[in-house]
């Protein structure tokens, strides 16, 4: 246990109260915020883990948050302006990073194991359902999409890996998913009597 993996914890408790914090905020923007910082932390995480291990193994990590971090970030500055120009802009922006989200999982689907192939497959598809319900209005798809997100990528950090022979726990992985799931269900249990507020409607702009 080197230097860099004790960062790397550390980095990984500092997304975990991000991601957990932004599913407690209904305003757009902040949660944009919230979560675009969380996604840096996760990308300095990645990396402290690469800087500990071997770099070449996180890469893909490392892009794929640095990914989550531009998306959300951008979005943040759009969906804080709220005009019909941010509007049509995000939706463009909204079109780009669909098809490059599109484009990395297909690669990665192919060059996927055939035993692990379908993982891959659902997992890009909850994915570009999260992407999709972060820019759809109200609060209500982002928190169910990222519920179907994270139980994914949390069984894609071990348990189903143990199934091919490989025990190696990512412990921190999936505890930022799961403090997304937990967020997610201390958030409907806050404003479950308050079903009638407009900022909890499907149809919020």
């Amino acid at each position: 246990m080197n230097t860099w993996f004790i960062v790397a914890q550390i980095l990984g408790v500092i997304t975990i109260c991000f991601e957990f914090a932004s599913y407690q905020i209904k305003d757009k923007p902040k949660y944009f915020l919230a979560t675009g910082i969380g996604s840096f932390f996760w990308t300095l995480m990645f990396v402290a883990i690469g800087l500990a291990t071997d770099m070449s193994t996180q890469y893909s990590l490392i892009v794929a948050a640095t990914y989550s971090t531009v998306r959300n970030l951008v979005f943040h500055r759009i969906f804080s302006k709220n005009t019909p120009q941010s509007k049509e802009a995000g939706l463009n922006f909204l079109l780009v990073m669909i098809c490059v989200a599109v484009i990395a999982g297909v690669f990665t689907v192919m060059n996927a194991p055939p035993e692990v192939r379908w993982l891959h497959i659902i997992g890009l598809i909850a994915a570009l359902s999260f992407v999709i319900g972060q820019y759809l209005p109200g609060v209500h798809y982002v928190r169910i999409t990222v519920v179907i997100y994270a139980v994914v990528v949390m069984l894609t950090q071990t348990p189903l890996n143990i199934l091919y022979g490989d025990f190696r726990w990512n412990v921190t992985g999936i505890l930022i998913e799961l403090a997304k799931i937990v967020s997610v269900v201390i958030f409907y249990y806050r404003f479950a009597s308050e079903p009638r507020r407009p900022e909890l409607n499907f149809a919020k702009p």
